[in-house]
């Protein structure tokens, strides 16, 4: 199958084209500079979400489209919504459209997040939560999954919303360099590339992280499994509970060093938040088997080193 992957030179970008290729699909980079777009895309398409002529020459000849494409910073969508809205919203937005001007249907497979349940006090969470997001991350991707879900419905596409809890470790030497996710910050610590982690509360807050690469396999799964006039969503997660304190105590074995932390207050936020993925795992097979505390960290760890690595 030819895919079109959005957002193909970002962290997950990059681990999903991979996964396509091994699969034996033919991965098409969609990407605003074609330097970026990764090397086991059988073709680049640049141009932006934002741009709707771009995306219906980018659509013409694909069969599918993995949806990455998005700004997905919590705290930055709580200082400044409105360009959430424009990237997370309209870019969906005119995916749809694009997708909805071609005569045959497509299957579309949207990254979506654990953001969109907000805080519910039932614990793992499953699908049948109700949509109650708490910041405008979550409120655009509730918003997008809602306005693919009603495409699907026309017959014109079939459609999965892949809803992922914490993502971390790195596959093919990319590391997730967004250091304001705890993983990626606590490497960034230990590499000499930030000074400190900020620890709210005690550190026992309770968090569930799957492994890019199980992620990425997920989109796979899932790109193969879209039915016209359908749309899906599955959480994708570990279910393991990891504890912040867990993540410390697992990055200073695995670098041989303490981690440099300063505790603040408690935060106003849950204690736990855990996927229930009994729904993927049992309607396409999907499972995690890379999405061990020590392999995240240790493949994050490798990656972010060699990356940021001197040269001889």
């Amino acid at each position: 199958m030819r895919v079109l992957v959005t957002g193909a030179a970002g962290y997950l970008g990059h681990a999903v084209v991979a996964a396509l290729a091994e699969r034996g699909h033919d991965p098409v980079a969609f990407v605003r500079d074609a330097a970026k777009a990764p090397r086991q895309a059988a073709a680049t398409a640049v141009g932006d979400v934002e741009d709707p002529a771009s995306l219906r020459e980018a659509v013409r000849d694909v069969e599918g489209v993995c949806h990455l494409a998005a700004r997905a910073r919590v705290r930055e969508s709580l200082a400044d919504p409105l360009p959430y809205w424009r990237t997370n919203v309209n870019g969906t937005l005119n995916l749809l459209g694009a997708l909805t001007d071609r005569d045959a249907p497509a299957s579309l497979v949207l990254a979506s997040t654990a953001a969109v349940y907000g805080t519910p006090t039932v614990q793992p969470i499953s699908e049948d939560a109700p949509i109650a997001p708490t910041n405008p991350y979550g409120a655009t991707k509730a918003a997008a999954d809602l306005a693919a879900a009603n495409v699907a419905a026309t017959g014109r596409l079939g459609a999965i919303s892949l809803r992922a809890f914490n993502i971390a470790g790195a596959v093919d030497g990319h590391p997730d360099r967004d250091f304001t996710r705890l993983i990626p910050k606590v490497l960034a610590v230990q590499a000499g590339l930030a000074e400190e982690l900020g620890v709210n509360g005690d550190g026992s807050a309770v968090r569930d992280f799957v492994h890019v690469a199980d992620m990425a396999h997920a989109f796979v799964l899932a790109i193969e499994a879209c039915t016209p006039g359908e749309w899906r969503a599955y959480n994708v997660g570990s279910g393991r509970e990891t504890s912040i304190n867990d993540v410390l105590a697992a990055a200073e074995q695995i670098t041989g060093r303490p981690v440099r932390i300063k505790r603040n207050p408690p935060a106003n936020e849950p204690r736990v938040l855990l996927a229930d993925s009994r729904r993927i795992r049992e309607e396409l097979g999907w499972q995690a088997p890379n999405s061990d505390l020590s392999q995240i960290l240790s493949d994050g760890w490798k990656s972010l080193t060699s990356a940021y690595a001197a040269p001889e």
